[in-house]
Protein backbone atom coordinates (compact mmCIF):
# COMPACT_ATOMS: atom_id res chain seq x y z
CA UNK A 1 0.00 0.00 0.00
CA UNK A 2 2.74 2.10 0.75
CA UNK A 3 4.50 1.91 -2.60
CA UNK A 4 1.17 1.81 -4.50
CA UNK A 5 -0.20 5.54 -3.04
CA UNK A 6 2.89 7.45 -4.65
CA UNK A 7 3.04 5.48 -7.87
CA UNK A 8 -1.36 6.35 -8.04
CA UNK A 9 -0.31 10.15 -7.51
CA UNK A 10 1.76 10.24 -11.05
CA UNK A 11 -0.39 8.30 -13.03
CA UNK A 12 -1.46 11.22 -14.82
CA UNK A 13 2.08 12.44 -16.11
CA UNK A 14 4.88 9.06 -15.06
CA UNK A 15 8.09 9.20 -15.27
CA UNK A 16 10.74 5.79 -15.97
CA UNK A 17 10.98 5.58 -12.02
CA UNK A 18 7.42 5.16 -11.89
CA UNK A 19 7.50 2.56 -13.98
CA UNK A 20 10.40 1.03 -12.36
CA UNK A 21 8.37 0.89 -8.89
CA UNK A 22 5.56 -0.16 -10.91
CA UNK A 23 7.22 -3.58 -11.74
CA UNK A 24 8.59 -4.39 -8.34
CA UNK A 25 4.87 -3.82 -6.92
CA UNK A 26 3.89 -6.16 -9.42
CA UNK A 27 6.94 -9.01 -8.83
CA UNK A 28 6.40 -8.77 -4.96
CA UNK A 29 1.91 -9.27 -5.90
CA UNK A 30 3.33 -12.33 -7.85
CA UNK A 31 5.62 -13.42 -5.02
CA UNK A 32 3.26 -13.43 -2.68
CA UNK A 33 0.26 -14.94 -3.77
CA UNK A 34 0.11 -17.64 -0.37
CA UNK A 35 0.22 -14.31 1.84
CA UNK A 36 -2.77 -13.18 3.08
CA UNK A 37 -5.42 -12.06 6.44
CA UNK A 38 -5.83 -14.75 8.66
CA UNK A 39 -9.33 -14.45 10.82
CA UNK A 40 -9.46 -17.56 13.46
CA UNK A 41 -13.28 -18.36 15.36
CA UNK A 42 -14.16 -17.94 18.04
CA UNK A 43 -12.21 -14.62 19.41
CA UNK A 44 -13.09 -12.16 21.75
CA UNK A 45 -14.53 -9.33 20.49
CA UNK A 46 -11.75 -6.57 21.32
CA UNK A 47 -11.10 -3.14 19.26
CA UNK A 48 -8.10 -1.27 18.79
CA UNK A 49 -6.94 1.46 16.88
CA UNK A 50 -3.39 2.75 15.48
CA UNK A 51 -3.02 5.65 14.20
CA UNK A 52 0.73 7.14 12.65
CA UNK A 53 2.13 9.78 10.31
CA UNK A 54 5.06 10.53 8.47
CA UNK A 55 6.20 14.31 8.29
CA UNK A 56 6.28 16.23 5.19
CA UNK A 57 6.38 12.50 3.76
CA UNK A 58 6.06 14.53 -0.08
CA UNK A 59 8.44 16.82 -1.01
CA UNK A 60 6.54 18.51 -3.96
CA UNK A 61 3.81 19.34 -1.78
CA UNK A 62 5.20 19.18 1.75
CA UNK A 63 2.36 17.24 2.92
CA UNK A 64 2.30 14.51 5.17
CA UNK A 65 0.51 11.01 5.37
CA UNK A 66 -1.67 9.51 7.91
CA UNK A 67 -1.50 5.84 8.27
CA UNK A 68 -4.24 3.83 10.33
CA UNK A 69 -5.45 0.47 10.81
CA UNK A 70 -8.31 -1.12 13.43
CA UNK A 71 -7.94 -4.88 14.50
CA UNK A 72 -10.84 -6.19 15.63
CA UNK A 73 -9.43 -9.49 18.08
CA UNK A 74 -6.32 -10.43 16.58
CA UNK A 75 -7.49 -9.79 12.74
CA UNK A 76 -7.06 -6.61 10.85
CA UNK A 77 -10.19 -5.29 9.87
CA UNK A 78 -9.65 -1.79 8.57
CA UNK A 79 -6.88 0.35 7.10
CA UNK A 80 -5.71 3.23 4.84
CA UNK A 81 -2.85 5.76 3.72
CA UNK A 82 -3.86 9.03 2.65
CA UNK A 83 -1.82 12.40 2.28
CA UNK A 84 -3.18 14.95 4.33
CA UNK A 85 -5.55 17.58 3.56
CA UNK A 86 -3.53 20.75 4.85
CA UNK A 87 0.59 21.12 5.35
CA UNK A 88 1.12 20.31 8.94
CA UNK A 89 3.56 22.73 10.96
CA UNK A 90 5.11 19.92 13.11
CA UNK A 91 5.29 16.49 13.73
CA UNK A 92 2.46 16.84 16.49
CA UNK A 93 0.65 17.96 14.42
CA UNK A 94 1.19 15.57 11.46
CA UNK A 95 -0.03 12.73 13.93
CA UNK A 96 -2.93 14.51 15.61
CA UNK A 97 -4.56 14.82 12.23
CA UNK A 98 -3.69 10.86 11.91
CA UNK A 99 -5.43 10.28 15.25
CA UNK A 100 -8.63 12.43 13.70
CA UNK A 101 -8.76 10.19 11.15
CA UNK A 102 -7.99 6.76 12.78
CA UNK A 103 -10.88 8.12 15.41
CA UNK A 104 -13.77 8.69 13.02
CA UNK A 105 -13.28 4.91 11.68
CA UNK A 106 -13.44 3.28 15.02
CA UNK A 107 -17.04 5.27 15.45
CA UNK A 108 -18.23 3.98 12.58
CA UNK A 109 -16.62 0.82 13.36
CA UNK A 110 -18.42 1.35 16.51
CA UNK A 111 -21.56 1.58 15.03
CA UNK A 112 -21.17 -1.22 12.88
CA UNK A 113 -20.87 -3.07 15.82
CA UNK A 114 -23.94 -2.01 17.83
CA UNK A 115 -26.01 -3.46 14.60
CA UNK A 116 -24.99 -6.76 15.74
CA UNK A 117 -25.69 -5.75 18.90
CA UNK A 118 -21.89 -5.78 20.03
CA UNK A 119 -21.13 -3.00 22.10
CA UNK A 120 -17.45 -1.80 22.99
CA UNK A 121 -16.26 0.51 24.95
CA UNK A 122 -12.96 2.36 25.73
CA UNK A 123 -11.59 1.70 22.19
CA UNK A 124 -7.81 2.09 22.60
CA UNK A 125 -6.10 4.40 19.92
CA UNK A 126 -2.73 3.55 20.43
CA UNK A 127 -0.13 6.58 19.51
CA UNK A 128 3.44 6.70 19.04
CA UNK A 129 3.65 10.68 19.78
CA UNK A 130 3.27 11.89 23.58
CA UNK A 131 2.82 15.39 22.61
CA UNK A 132 -0.20 14.37 20.08
CA UNK A 133 -1.99 12.52 22.91
CA UNK A 134 -0.95 15.16 25.42
CA UNK A 135 -2.76 17.66 22.81
CA UNK A 136 -5.98 15.15 22.64
CA UNK A 137 -6.08 14.15 25.97
CA UNK A 138 -5.46 17.45 27.77
CA UNK A 139 -6.71 21.05 27.23
CA UNK A 140 -3.74 22.23 25.50
CA UNK A 141 -3.43 25.80 23.19
CA UNK A 142 -3.01 25.10 19.71
CA UNK A 143 -3.99 27.22 16.83
CA UNK A 144 -4.72 24.35 15.09
CA UNK A 145 -6.75 21.72 17.31
CA UNK A 146 -10.22 22.94 16.17
CA UNK A 147 -9.84 20.23 12.93
CA UNK A 148 -10.10 17.29 15.54
CA UNK A 149 -11.24 18.57 19.28
CA UNK A 150 -14.02 15.96 18.20
CA UNK A 151 -11.53 13.40 19.49
CA UNK A 152 -11.08 15.14 22.83
CA UNK A 153 -15.14 15.27 23.53
CA UNK A 154 -15.76 11.65 22.60
CA UNK A 155 -12.31 10.45 24.49
CA UNK A 156 -14.30 12.08 27.64
CA UNK A 157 -17.31 10.00 27.32
CA UNK A 158 -15.59 6.88 27.30
CA UNK A 159 -15.66 6.09 23.48
CA UNK A 160 -12.03 6.10 23.12
CA UNK A 161 -8.95 6.05 25.45
CA UNK A 162 -5.84 7.62 23.53
CA UNK A 163 -2.55 5.35 24.60
CA UNK A 164 1.16 5.67 23.91
CA UNK A 165 2.69 3.05 21.78
CA UNK A 166 6.96 2.66 21.02
CA UNK A 167 7.61 3.32 17.44
CA UNK A 168 8.93 0.02 17.04
CA UNK A 169 6.03 -1.51 17.92
CA UNK A 170 3.79 0.79 16.07
CA UNK A 171 2.19 -1.47 12.92
CA UNK A 172 0.81 1.35 10.80
CA UNK A 173 4.47 2.49 10.14
CA UNK A 174 4.01 0.33 7.76
CA UNK A 175 1.62 2.28 5.98
CA UNK A 176 3.90 5.63 6.00
CA UNK A 177 7.30 4.74 5.39
CA UNK A 178 9.79 2.77 3.61
CA UNK A 179 11.53 -0.48 5.37
CA UNK A 180 14.33 -2.86 4.78
CA UNK A 181 13.60 -6.27 4.36
CA UNK A 182 13.58 -7.36 7.60
CA UNK A 183 11.86 -4.44 9.12
CA UNK A 184 9.19 -4.98 6.42
CA UNK A 185 8.20 -9.06 7.41
CA UNK A 186 8.41 -8.07 10.61
CA UNK A 187 5.56 -5.66 10.44
CA UNK A 188 3.88 -7.73 7.96
CA UNK A 189 3.59 -10.16 10.54
CA UNK A 190 2.41 -8.26 13.04
CA UNK A 191 -0.89 -6.83 11.32
CA UNK A 192 -1.61 -10.68 11.08
CA UNK A 193 -0.63 -10.79 7.09
CA UNK A 194 0.58 -14.44 6.97
CA UNK A 195 1.84 -17.36 5.05
CA UNK A 196 -1.69 -19.51 4.68
CA UNK A 197 0.12 -22.27 3.55
CA UNK A 198 1.96 -22.62 7.07
CA UNK A 199 -1.71 -22.05 8.78
CA UNK A 200 -4.22 -24.58 6.84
Amino acid sequence: MFAVCPCARFQLSPKESHLKAAKRILKYLKGTTIVGLWYPSHSPIHLVGYSDSDFVGCKLDRKSTSGTCHRLSSSLISWHNKKQACVALSTTEAEYIAAGSCYAQILWIKQQLEDFELKVRKVPLLCDNTSAINLIKYQVQHSRKKQHHFIRDHASHGDCEVKFIATERQPTDFFTKPFPKDRFFFLRNELGILDLQTLS
